[in-house]
């Protein structure tokens, strides 16, 4: 694990960017889906919202994932470890009833997963099978929604939901396949999101990082191919790293993005603007 990374409780001894906020979510609260090993998005994004003093709830896929996710989340001192599926019925809803009971309320959400069947993804989006399509829709798009649903009563002073994006949303790359339009409609869906729940004083938002080495993106064919391209080709001539992103995340969490919902953040060293 490394020293950027490192759960922070206190503050590390060695320099770090986020030695200068501190504990600038201290007090709040939030839950982060998407956890699968200490590559994940959703882990960088937890460890740094908590080394910024926020408190977690984090869930885990099944019992095989659980393994895997439980030392990460205790290292992250997470007040909650809770199972979830968002396919198995009910157990959305028990994660938010158990967010319920132990907090009363709840300040953000990261929802950081994606799935289509490996069958459907290697192939050509007009080939796709119905039922490939629907299960990505239902995974990677629906259950977003679904957690706005269930976190807008908790979120009695307001909060923050995001979501983990990509490029290929916007623009079509090799081999992203069927995962370009499901991530366009969850773009679509985090815009009408924060307009309908901008009253209540609810911040919606898509982070789209650039290819990352994750146990996710390993299912795209030839991956290290996209891998290279986005090394050679954006402006910074690299990779941006979980870290990274985990930081972006604390600051739409924070108080200084108040003035900043719907949008799609990109965090990929300038990839997107390249044509």
């Amino acid at each position: 694990m490394s020293e950027a990374l490192a759960p922070i409780d206190p503050l590390p001894k060695v320099w770090d960017p986020d030695t200068r906020v501190g504990d600038m979510l201290r007090g709040r609260r939030g839950l982060v889906v998407g956890i699968a090993n200490e590559n994940s998005i959703a882990y960088g994004c937890a460890a740094k919202l908590r080394a910024f003093g926020a408190e977690l709830a984090v869930t885990y896929l099944n019992e095989k994932s659980e393994k895997y996710v439980r030392p990460l989340a205790e290292e992250l001192k997470a007040s909650l470890i809770l199972p979830l599926d968002v396919e198995q019925p009910e157990q959305l809803e028990a994660v938010f009833d158990r967010i319920r009971e132990s907090w009363g309320r709840l300040d953000f959400v990261i929802h950081s997963i994606a799935f289509a069947p490996r069958a459907d993804l290697h192939r050509r989006v007009v080939d796709c099978s119905l039922d490939g399509f629907l299960q990505a829709m239902r995974v990677s798009c629906y259950s977003f929604i679904e957690m706005g649903r269930l976190a807008e009563p908790l979120m009695t002073a307001g909060g923050a939901l995001l979501t983990m994006s990509y490029y290929g949303a916007d623009k079509v790359v090799n081999n992203y396949n069927i995962m370009g339009p499901v991530k366009a409609s969850l773009e679509a869906t985090t815009r009408y999101l924060a307009a309908e729940l901008g009253e209540s004083g609810i911040r919606v938002y898509a982070v789209s990082p650039g290819p990352l080495k994750t146990r996710a993106a390993s299912g795209i064919a030839q991956f290290d191919e996209l891998v290279e391209a986005a090394v050679s080709r954006s402006p910074a001539r690299r990779l941006v790293d979980i870290a990274e992103v985990g930081r972006v995340v604390s600051f739409l969490v924070g108080g200084a993005a108040s003035g900043m919902t719907g949008d799609t953040i990109y965090v990929d060293a300038g990839l997107h603007i390249v044509a």
